[in-house]
């Protein structure tokens, strides 16, 4: 188990020293995510033969159950290579040995090129699962190839960012000219990137979004969508200064603040039709994808032209008539209060509205199984998300920074002490409520490669961010249009 980062969150940094952090709170960030997340994921998954990665493990991280891929995981990946290849270029991530940046565009390269050859479909979906070799199959008999928005939108993340890091690659040391990146490969990686996100937000408007591995029950609608329209569109924008894209999340920002908030609370899934609101599907939430989607949110005001507007006057603070009071930060406060679990820690999987078990009038609907039997465990994603969250907010928004920090510190502390698997290995993600690991799928029956080394990746930029830099979000997002 790694040695717990310290911290210097503390009361929290006013607006001339936010993005500045503690070296040691960096560097214990930095040496987790290199020496034991990214270390173990780069020496036990890639396909360096057809690109991509195994992402079948069991829950320890020892066993390979399955050489299929899933696009999810597939873009997921692509995106994962990109940033750190950029983060080591840039001097933000040290390699220590472990990093090598030639190496890591290398690999986002092949799973760029397998994503675009062998997951996008000819109607602008993308197929759910393929075998290694990349030949599409069906993860079920008689549901298709294309069976989620989802997976679409991960492909364009991860296109967005080789199209974003891509541009001046020129080939791994030692490597010869027919290896260069050219403009025209970067290029045609973005348009695809915008394509498939103009294809899913364009289903995702009509209702007619597929939404594997959870299909939304026809008389709802669900955060979840505008939430990945928002967080693709701003990594297309960042990577294309596409227009459509800047539209897009807009638009998807907009309905989050004004269809899908109440307040301070992010509901998961709000009714479309009369009389659905004492049900578990209207009661239920899911801190996690709260907290997730209030970072997505922060990214996209600050990087996407148009999207603070569409979030409204007191999402960030600065409105004159609520002073520092912003629905942004009071949104994550509410989610934490409510996601906590007081007798063993940690945030639960699901919450009722006020807090503890869901309830409500069932509609036999299979989500709802989901929500019943799992709501009480522990798994990576929240966690990793609210560490982030909260370490950004509390720089973000100085008012709040005392009781975010307080959060975050509490998080960190159970975090640590319950997921990473030990020196040089990956976290064991799927926890019981008392922090027991469980032989358990979530969502695909994958090990995810996606949110906590983005988490830790997204907290080094923070935390190296430059002092005077004011508070901003991390550089990524916003180098490619200076």
């Amino acid at each position: 188990m790694p040695e717990l980062p310290p911290s210097t969150v503390g009361p929290g940094p006013g607006r001339a020293g936010a993005g500045a952090g503690d070296p040691g709170e960096y560097a214990a960030v930095a040496d987790h995510l290199v020496h034991d997340v990214l270390a173990w994921w780069l020496r036990e998954a890639p396909d360096r033969n057809h690109g991509g990665v195994f992402t079948c493990w069991d829950n320890a991280g020892e066993r390979l159950l399955s050489t299929d891929k899933y696009t999810w995981s597939q873009g997921r990946w692509t995106w994962l290579l990109a940033g750190v290849a950029d983060a080591v270029e840039r001097g933000v991530l040290p390699g220590q040995g472990v990093l090598d940046a030639a190496d890591l565009r290398v690999l986002a390269r092949q799973s760029a090129a397998f994503v675009r050859t062998h997951a996008v479909l000819p109607d602008a979906t993308t197929a759910y699962v393929t075998d290694a070799v990349g030949t599409p199959h069906e993860p079920a008999p008689g549901a298709g190839l294309h069976t989620s928005v989802f997976a679409d939108c991960f492909a364009a993340l991860g296109l967005a960012a080789w199209a974003r890091v891509g541009r001046e690659f020129r080939g791994a040391e030692g490597s010869d000219a027919a290896d260069a990146v050219g403009p025209a490969e970067v290029a045609e990686a973005g348009k695809l990137a915008l394509t498939l996100l103009e294809s899913a937000a364009a289903r995702v408007r009509s209702g007619q979004a597929r939404t594997d591995p959870y299909p939304i029950h026809p008389d709802f609608t669900a955060l979840s969508l505008p939430m990945i329209c928002v967080g693709t569109a701003t990594e297309v924008y960042a990577a294309t200064g596409a227009g459509a894209a800047a539209a897009i999340a807009a638009e998807a920002g907009g309905a989050i603040a004004h269809q899908l908030r109440e307040g301070d609370d992010l509901r998961e899934l709000i009714p479309r039709v009369p009389g659905r609101e004492d049900t578990l599907l209207a009661r239920h939430r899911t801190p996690g994808h709260a907290l997730e989607c209030l970072w997505f949110l922060l990214h996209a005001a600050d990087t996407v032209p148009g999207v603070a507007d569409a979030l409204g006057a007191d999402a960030l603070g600065a409105d004159g008539v609520n002073g520092d009071r912003a629905w942004i930060p009071e949104a994550a406060l509410h989610a934490l209060r409510i996601g906590w679990d007081d007798e063993h820690g940690g945030l639960f999987r699901y919450v009722d509205r006020d807090g503890g078990r869901p309830q409500g009038r069932t509609l036999e609907d299979p989500y709802e199984v989901l929500v019943r039997e799992t709501w009480d465990t522990k798994l990576w994603w929240p966690h990793a998300e609210a560490l982030y969250a909260t370490r950004l907010l509390a720089v973000r928004f100085p008012a709040y920074a005392p009781e975010l920090s307080r959060w975050h510190e509490r998080l960190r502390s159970y975090t640590y002490g319950t997921f990473p698997a030990g020196r040089g290995k990956e976290w064991v993600q799927i926890r019981s409520r008392d922090g027991t690991p469980l032989d358990r799928t979530v969502a695909l029956p994958v090990k995810d490669p996606f949110h906590i080394a983005r988490a830790l990746l997204l907290q080094a930029e923070l935390l190296a961010a430059p002092g005077a830099a004011g508070p901003r979000t991390p550089n990524y997002v916003e180098r490619n249009h200076q």
